[in-house]
């Protein structure tokens, strides 16, 4: 695989009779790396058989590529080119893959009886906090999944739990609501409004909160 420095890479990609070449050199580089990504950082894969990782890695490579192509011109030569290509490259596959962890997503989900908030833990500072505070923390979780069922519409109630608390995508979210990003962005917005004003109201401010969830 050729070496290049960020000028080689920058012609050979422009130059219609090098860029054959410059294009497999680089899908094989992201190729490599969205495998290591794959193989090594995301442990959700780890039961995949290697045959399988190859063939994301293959794919993802590809759209990568494309990508990279896509986004020439804001190359700023601020690092190597590789590497600002590889982190393109990761971004996609993170995103790739969250696309495809919610494929089947319903927002009847969102809806169904249980904890709202069942990783409390991450919401909490590492050291062990004492009983009094851990009661008082537990106590305020308790409020504020009270609270966004009943400050909060249905869609905005769907929308500010799929997006802050699930981890969904905003535009697998605005496929599934039958809206846009922008409509996703206001929506959400009013609702952490609303929601923050309805728990002022109960004398939660939002330094208090912190505080109690902090170190």
């Amino acid at each position: 695989m050729s070496e290049r420095s960020n000028d080689d890479w920058l012609a050979a990609l422009h130059d219609p009779t090098a860029q054959t070449a410059a294009l497999g050199d680089l899908r094989a580089r992201l190729q490599r790396s969205i495998y290591f990504y794959l193989s090594q950082d995301r442990s959700d894969l780890r039961g995949l058989a290697a045959q399988e990782l190859t063939q994301m890695a293959e794919d993802l490579a590809q759209d990568a590529t494309l990508r990279v192509m896509d986004n020439l011109h804001k190359f700023r030569g601020e690092s190597r080119f590789t590497t600002w290509a590889t982190k393109i490259a990761i971004r996609l596959a993170i995103s790739d893959l969250r696309r495809a962890r919610y494929k089947d997503f319903s927002l009847e989900q969102l809806t169904v009886d249980g904890e709202l908030l069942p990783g409390r833990a991450r919401l909490t500072s590492p050291s062990a906090p004492t009983p009094e505070r851990a009661a008082e923390r537990d106590d305020v979780l308790q409020i504020i999944e009270l609270a966004l069922r009943e400050a909060l519409t249905e869609r905005q109630y769907q929308a500010l739990v799929a997006v802050a608390l699930k981890g969904v995508p905003m535009d697998v979210l605005a496929q599934r609501m039958d809206s846009n990003r922008n409509a996703l962005y206001k929506l959400i917005h009013d609702a952490r409004r609303k929601l923050k004003a309805h728990l002022e109201e109960q004398g939660m401010s939002t330094d208090y909160m912190l505080n109690l969830f902090g170190d």
